[in-house]
């Protein structure tokens, strides 16, 4: 996604298991040089959580497509907080 999105990593991304009962998965974080991008995959539902949050603007349909190549989810629920970093959504 990083490169997908024009962004540069920072580092590797951090992947750790934790958690427990129903909220129990894997949360992934990585540092761009602009933020982060943090997702969190919970076990029992098999829903993925996913925040790209960035002061440089970035197309959110190109990071919403990676999400849908990749992971092939049943259904996504988008919702964008403009920061007023120059991209206006439709």
């Amino acid at each position: 996604m990083v490169k997908r999105i024009d962004m540069v990593a920072f580092g590797k991304p951090l992947i750790q298991y934790f958690g427990h009962g129903n909220k129990a998965g894997y949360t992934l974080v990585q540092l761009i040089e602009t933020s982060n991008i943090v997702c969190h995959f919970c076990d029992e539902s098999g829903d993925m959580y996913c925040d790209v949050f960035s002061c440089k603007a970035f197309d959110p349909y190109v990071a919403r497509a990676v999400v849908q190549d990749y992971f092939k989810p049943d259904y996504i629920d988008m919702k964008l907080v403009d920061r007023d970093a120059n991209y206006k959504m439709e």
